[in-house]
């Protein structure tokens, strides 16, 4: 009888077993066809500043950045694969966006776009750096973003990282020109904010480019992070009479600082970088008047009308400053990273798909977006032109490419 119990047994498992390979076997179609649809997904750390002082910022990139990812996964994803997007606020802190990148590495991420400000940036820069992440922010525009030491000629060039806005540096150089070649000033005060890689960066280029055009610098100011009164700067300013003034600092900054200088008796327009960008929500229009920005975007301009009318069907308001179309091309640069690692048929995550993505957007040349074409030059930085905005009954218009 134990034998009988046995062979049964025996049969039984030999009939489970069967049924397990012919379970397999019909299941490889269905992983075979997987793989050549290129199901499944691809995982994208967004790192942005949605909260804090410096919102006006983040949540534009954010929102550009997101209405370019759901177009893509509206449209079939890359290869098949959707794009999973993990979301994260590092409220313009360098710790936290350090900290929001290692939690995204745990998750599989494939490529990072952030961080927002500068110093934000260039923590996270130095992250993902280390791991070779492919990485490309929308805003950031200090040297030292791509470049491990900017103050030497042949610094380090952290190789995985890109931008889609120019670099301060470039709006110091465009400005310092403009004012001699478009507003025809010999003289200039400057006032910037100290500690700020952003503003000191704009500023000694600015300083540099002075020199070699000929425009006098007759009054430097500064402020520290978290002042508000700038009545002592400006009075000073206003006593040595400058052709024009320029703030290489962010728009509420500049505002307080332009009612400031008037209520000093200056007249001279002001100047400023991409920070300026909303400047005109934090003084009056006629205080206003005359000042010009450079920036990274043209609005109303027919490159950018689909992506302004997009952007307002989505979150039911108008693009709010340059960084939303700056944001809606870094998740396009991105993406068309992707789609070059896709064609190789790599895996995402592995180290071989991050070089790739890294490869394509390095050898992209004059690819469109809504700002300009792209192409990268050695420290990754673009080569586009600079859109100059001018102040005019209150508003931002685009005046002229420079």
């Amino acid at each position: 009888m134990k034998k009988i119990y046995q062979r049964v047994f025996a049969l039984a498992l030999a009939a489970v077993m069967l049924l397990g390979l012919l379970a397999g076997c019909s299941s490889q179609p269905a992983k075979t066809e997987a793989k050549e649809t290129g199901s499944g997904e691809i995982v994208i750390a967004l790192i942005t500043n949605t909260t804090g002082e410096y919102a006006q910022y983040g949540i534009p990139v954010h929102n550009a950045a997101l209405l370019y990812f759901n177009k893509i996964n509206e449209a079939g994803g890359i290869n098949g694969k959707q794009l999973k997007i993990l979301e994260y606020d590092d409220k313009a802190d360098g710790v936290e966006s350090v900290n929001a990148f290692n939690l995204a590495s745990d998750n599989g991420v494939t490529a990072v776009l952030g961080s927002v400000l500068t110093g934000a940036t260039i923590a996270l820069a130095d992250a993902t750096y280390e791991v070779n992440m492919p990485q490309i922010t929308a805003s950031a525009t200090a040297a030292g973003v791509t470049l491990i030491d900017p103050g030497k000629e042949d610094s380090e060039v952290r190789t995985n990282v890109f931008r889609s806005c120019f670099i301060d540096p470039f709006q110091g150089e465009k400005m310092a020109r403009y004012a001699v070649e478009k507003l025809g000033a010999e003289t200039a005060a400057v006032f910037y904010q100290t500690g700020s890689d952003y503003s000191e960066g704009v500023m000694r280029a600015f300083v540099e480019t002075a020199a070699e055009v000929g425009l006098a610098i007759v009054d430097t100011e500064a402020f520290a992070d978290g002042d508000k009164d700038f009545k002592a700067q400006m009075t000073n300013i206003a006593a040595k009479n400058p052709d024009v003034v320029f703030a290489p600092i962010y728009y509420s900054e500049a505002g307080l600082a332009i009612t400031a200088a008037r209520q000093a008796g200056c007249t001279a327009p002001f100047m400023g970088g991409d920070g300026f960008s909303s400047v005109k929500d934090y003084a009056s229009a006629e205080d206003l008047e005359g000042t010009v920005y450079c920036s990274g975007y043209a609005p109303g301009t027919d490159s950018v009308k689909q992506f302004e009318e997009d952007y307002r069907a989505a979150y039911g308001e108008d693009v709010p400053n340059m960084f939303a179309p700056l944001a809606y091309d870094a998740a396009m640069i991105l993406v068309e990273g992707l789609k070059g690692a896709e064609a190789k048929g790599l895996a995402p995550a592995s180290e071989e798909y991050k070089q790739a993505v890294i490869d394509t957007i390095k050898a992209m040349n004059g690819v469109a977006g809504v700002t300009g074409s792209y192409s990268f030059d050695e420290s990754n930085n673009p080569i586009k032109s600079a859109a100059i905005i001018q102040l005019t009954g209150g508003e931002e218009i685009f005046k002229e490419m420079f």
